[in-house]
């Protein structure tokens, strides 16, 4: 796990988790958000998917921008391997739950 934000007062959790491994290895590596198991108050919110700089033109000129996207999950989105993950959890008692789901398996080493 990467961060994790209290929301409303502790009330709830924002999780950002890093995925790690490929399908093998991974509950989540090269599986669509439809196919990961249901935890009840755990939803993802958001994917931050890393991509190669892109070079564009502003005002005639070349410059160098992000390659990065922002990812709304629908229930088709396909989760990668480096995929930065938001899941808001409206309990703290569904957070071992989540980090479970996004570990690797013990042949990822």
């Amino acid at each position: 796990m990467a961060r994790v934000h209290s929301l409303r007062r502790g009330a709830a959790e924002a999780l950002e988790l890093v995925v790690h491994g490929d399908r093998s290895n991974s509950k989540v590596v090269g599986r669509r958000i439809e196919e990961l198991p249901v935890i009840k108050g755990a939803h993802i919110g958001a994917i931050l998917r890393k991509g190669q700089p892109k070079t564009a033109l502003r005002d005639g000129f070349p410059v160098t921008v992000s390659g990065d996207e922002v990812i709304i999950p629908h229930h088709d989105t396909m989760i990668e391997a480096d995929d930065h993950v938001i899941v808001f959890c409206t309990r703290k008692a569904q957070i071992p739950q989540v980090e479970k789901l996004f570990q690797v398996g013990v042949n990822f080493f």
